[in-house]
């Protein structure tokens, strides 16, 4: 993070665990030193409805509202959702995107279609793509509910300047004890990942 600010949106449909994953980012930046604004949850957060959260971090930060262009990262745990949000990336900035696809309503009832071809939409902006089955990987880690972790640590690994220990005390503060083990494997499978794909 270099001292500087830094904008990191997060988007997934609900129960994918979006809100999760910004305290555990608000709770590692302010071990930090940092300060931090996390924003509520913006969409349909009942299960399937997309869903946005944003962090904020920096020396001093006074709103968490990131607008369109502005994020330096996004973190995004369904492709179409990806898609849909990422106009507010900055040219130049990171999608972390999991390649899981989930129908939505309107696609089940036959009323739209899922879009094709995001892959390559999301390759041809003009923003650095990281994309990983999360919930494989998660899946091997012990848990499927743990792909935000497994994005978290994605781009923990590219945040070199917030050392692990730190990343994993606020990973302590976050998830409850019982799931402790299951999200740390995860969160450390992401990180590696990102170091071995620098």
């Amino acid at each position: 993070m270099e001292n500087k600010n830094l904008s990191i949106i997060i988007v997934g449909v609900g129960g994918q665990g979006t809100l999760l994953a910004s305290k555990f980012l608000g709770n590692a930046a302010m071990l930090s030193g940092r300060d931090v604004k996390v924003s509520e949850v913006h969409g349909m957060s009942q299960r399937g409805g997309s869903v946005v959260t944003s962090v904020k971090i920096g020396e001093k930060v006074y709103s968490p509202v990131i607008d369109r262009g502005e994020a330096d990262f996004m973190l995004s745990f369904e492709l179409c959702e990806a898609a849909r949000w990422l106009s507010f990336v900055k040219e130049g900035g990171t999608v972390i995107t999991s390649t899981q696809e989930i129908m939505p309503m309107s696609v089940i009832l036959g009323q739209t279609e899922y879009p094709g071809n995001l892959l390559t939409a999301l390759s041809s902006s003009n923003t650095k793509l990281l994309t990983l089955d999360a919930l494989k990987i998660a899946g091997e880690c012990g848990s499927i509910k743990s792909v935000n972790i497994v994005l978290c640590g994605v781009l923990a690994g590219l945040l070199s300047d917030i050392p692990e220990e730190l990343w994993l005390r606020a990973l302590k503060a976050t998830v409850p004890e019982k799931f402790y083990e299951v999200n740390e494997k995860a969160f450390l499978r992401g990180m590696e990942l990102a170091k071995s794909r620098a």
